[in-house]
């Protein structure tokens, strides 16, 4: 198995990255279970350096466990493995980082972290509200699981930027919805959501489809790359023990330009998170 620029060993590190590999309920564009791969293999062109941090991966100590191994079209056994390693994680006192995958695979992890912290906030950079109370039928859904996490957590306790895409009932349920914008809300959350517990999921269709082609659901009008790599770096402030990053469709991505941003994102939140 390839891993991520940069990985060591198990034994020891701050941060486990794993890639949870869900391709289940995706209802557009199917691929995500491609996308931790291609989030490694995009990982090889960058810089273990972060000139916008200051930091080196070599200062983090983290390491690369691979994939979850997940029964295909399985929902529940596969949100169970994913918990699984989650809990294995936090049990071990590190700080998991998922790569995914369908959105539906943060749902367990924020169960496995909430079970160890249960005053957690999670902090969203999505699209899509995801707030159904189900989709086509399904209870368990990526158009659901934010949802879940806030019927878990309490409506107030998801902080959502950069929604542009949401049915009115998802928008009259939400309680912390900041439409289009991300760095300026945030900001302002971050200050809020100091020394609380935070779980960081990163949708990568956050970005607009001009920088993040390679997505299930592209919706137009979102932000940059660059704002969305300065949204990572403005976690430094709140202490995040949980993170993704998702929805990465590699078959839809010409020239791999949404793995590369991906695995930029990716490198960043482990020198944000592993700089506390």
């Amino acid at each position: 198995m390839r891993a991520f620029l940069g990985s060591g060993a198990a034994d020891g590190a701050r941060i486990c990255l794993f890639g949870a590999p869900l391709d289940v309920t995706t209802s557009f564009r199917p691929g995500a279970r491609f996308g931790p791969a291609a989030i490694r293999a995009a990982s090889d062109v960058l810089e273990e350096w972060s000139l916008a941090l200051g930091r080196s991966l070599a200062e983090v100590r983290f390491a690369d466990l691979g994939d979850v191994e997940l029964a295909p079209g399985v929902v529940e056994g596969s949100l169970d493995a994913l918990e699984a390693r989650a809990r294995g994680i936090l049990a071990a006192g590190q700080l998991p980082v998922a790569l995914g995958g369908e959105h539906l695979a943060t749902w367990p992890l924020v169960k496995a972290a909430a079970d160890r912290h249960p005053d957690l906030h999670v902090i969203q950079l999505d699209a899509h509200a995801d707030l159904r109370a189900e989709y086509l039928g399904l209870r368990y859904s990526h158009a659901s699981v934010m949802r879940l996490c806030a019927e878990r957590l309490g409506r107030a306790r998801i902080h959502q930027f950069g929604i542009r895409s949401a049915t009115a009932e998802e928008a009259a349920y939400a309680a912390d919805l900041h439409p289009f914008e991300v760095l300026a809300p945030l900001r302002q959350a971050v200050d809020a959501l100091r020394g609380q517990p935070v779980y960081v999921t990163i949708d990568i269709d956050v970005a607009d489809p001009a920088f993040a082609p390679g997505t299930g659901t592209p919706e137009p009008g979102g932000i940059d790359s660059r704002e969305l790599l300065a949204a990572v770096a403005a976690l430094r402030d709140v202490d995040v023990v949980a993170a993704d990053v998702v929805e990465l469709s590699p078959a839809h991505d010409p020239g791999g330009i949404t793995a590369i941003l991906a695995a930029k994102v990716v490198r960043e939140l482990i020198l944000t998170v592993g700089a506390r």
